[in-house]
């Protein structure tokens, strides 16, 4: 069975410990004889294993996941351990005991639907910071690390929704962006909201639908006002600092919306977070062909033309065609 390892996970082992290259080689030999060792992950197609770190000199327990096909394995997603948290132990002689622990719970999905979307999203996004890390390395740095699949589980039973799995992938790889001069990596220099800040923003617009559905039940139905639906969950936020606006992901139609702070209407946007990514990825690679907005540099980081202003318009760079 060939092994594969994305190129940013060995990225992310080299910075985790000396020995944390060695030890995601020394797995990925174990999956080369036992592509099946891993237990799921929660995400359809996406099996994941823990290596025990005391196994090597310079290594915490590593998190590895990975894509398992009929005739290939690919190393997608590598995080350390909390020391916290249970793991399925690989020792020396590629031995894994499995937790006890099924796939989570969430909405039924197609699996091989939902495979695809995890290879788009991952795509996608490492689209996005492989040209972050090259040409704008103050925003690569404000990147945030993935979250693990128990935060992500506490924050659905949090919203009591289940998450796409777009969004979880998405959340796995970077759980938020801190932001490059108060500026996010996404078109219009929006930002990927953190965990905390979309639970906050989600509960503030459902508690603001409570009070309407107050004012509903007093009215004729006509005049019923609806600002917000418990399925949308917001993901990206007016800017790092900003969570006045934004967007959200519709749990139950899969589409983009803008949504707001205050008591308007959100609008939906006809975008699916896939098709978001990959457009904010096409826009980096080849501006010239850039419609909704234009990329560009002030220093290391990235900002986008939409939101350069004043003394701003000097110091600000269009990337070459």
């Amino acid at each position: 069975m060939k092994v594969d390892i994305q190129p940013d996970v060995r990225d992310t082992a080299a910075r985790l410990g000396a020995d944390a290259p060695y030890a995601l080689k020394a797995l990925a030999g174990q999956l080369a004889d036992d592509p099946d060792m891993g237990r799921p992950s929660g995400l359809p197609g996406i099996l994941t294993v823990t290596v025990d770190g005391d196994m090597f000199d310079d290594c915490p327990d590593l998190s590895v996941s990975y894509i398992r096909e009929p005739d290939r394995i690919e190393i997608r997603f590598l995080r350390a351990v909390p020391s916290t948290e249970p793991f399925t132990n690989v020792s020396e002689q590629g031995q894994a005991r499995p937790r006890d622990e099924g796939r989570e719970e969430g909405r039924p999905v197609d699996l091989e639907v939902a495979a695809v979307t995890v290879r788009e999203v991952a795509d996608a996004w490492r689209r996005i910071t492989s040209w972050l890390k090259r040409n704008a390395p103050d925003s690569y740095a404000a990147l945030r690390a993935g979250a693990g699949p128990a935060a992500i589980a506490a924050l659905e039973e949090d919203l009591g929704v289940p998450i796409p799995v777009e969004l979880r992938v998405l959340w796995m790889l970077t759980a938020g962006d801190d932001g490059a001069d108060g500026r996010g990596c996404l078109p219009r220099n929006m930002a990927l909201m953190n965990l905390d800040a979309a639970a906050a923003a989600y509960h503030l617009k459902t508690d603001t639908q409570v009070n309407m559905d107050i004012h509903n039940a007093r009215h004729p139905e006509d005049e019923d006002i609806t600002a917000w639906t418990a399925t949308r969950i917001p993901v990206i936020a007016l800017g790092p600092a900003d969570g006045t606006s934004g967007l959200y992901l519709d749990a139950a139609t899969g589409y983009l919306g803008s949504w707001s702070r205050y008591d308007d209407a959100p609008d939906e946007v006809l975008d699916t977070l896939v098709t978001y990514l990959e457009e904010a990825a096409d826009m980096l690679e080849s501006p010239t062909l850039a419609a909704r907005d234009e990329p560009g540099l002030i220093g290391g980081a990235l900002v986008w033309r939409s939101s350069v202003e004043g003394t701003q318009e000097d110091r600000w760079q269009p990337l070459p065609g």
